[in-house]
């Protein structure tokens, strides 16, 4: 958790961008935008934009329900049902959740 609030303090200050893969269950942390993030997974790991969601992670919020914000522009995705900066699906968030616990907390 602390190299997660390193990498708040050089950006935002008390945030990170992240972007999550749901179908992978890879995520892209420390970005400018979540869409550098977005293109990396694309790129390097062969995500598809359907599975890809934006999220801001609050260190120094770990424990709490604001840990994980749902917001980001990459999350509009009419085509595919989202139409909201935010994720639409409850099922998708606790995805989303189930994956950043595993990959940071645990």
């Amino acid at each position: 958790m602390s190299e997660l609030s390193e990498i708040a303090d050089e950006r935002y200050g008390d945030l990170v961008k992240a972007v999550v893969d749901v179908e992978q269950e890879i995520m892209a942390v420390g970005g400018e935008f979540h869409a550098d993030e977005e293109v990396i997974l694309m790129e390097q790991d062969g995500s598809s934009r359907e599975h890809t969601w934006g999220i801001n992670i609050w260190p120094a919020k770990q424990g709490t329900d604001e840990f994980v914000q749902f917001d980001s522009m990459i999350n509009l995705k009419p085509s595919f049902g989202n139409r909201t900066r935010g994720v639409d699906s409850e099922e998708i968030k606790k995805t989303i959740q189930d994956i950043v616990f595993r990959l940071i907390i645990s």
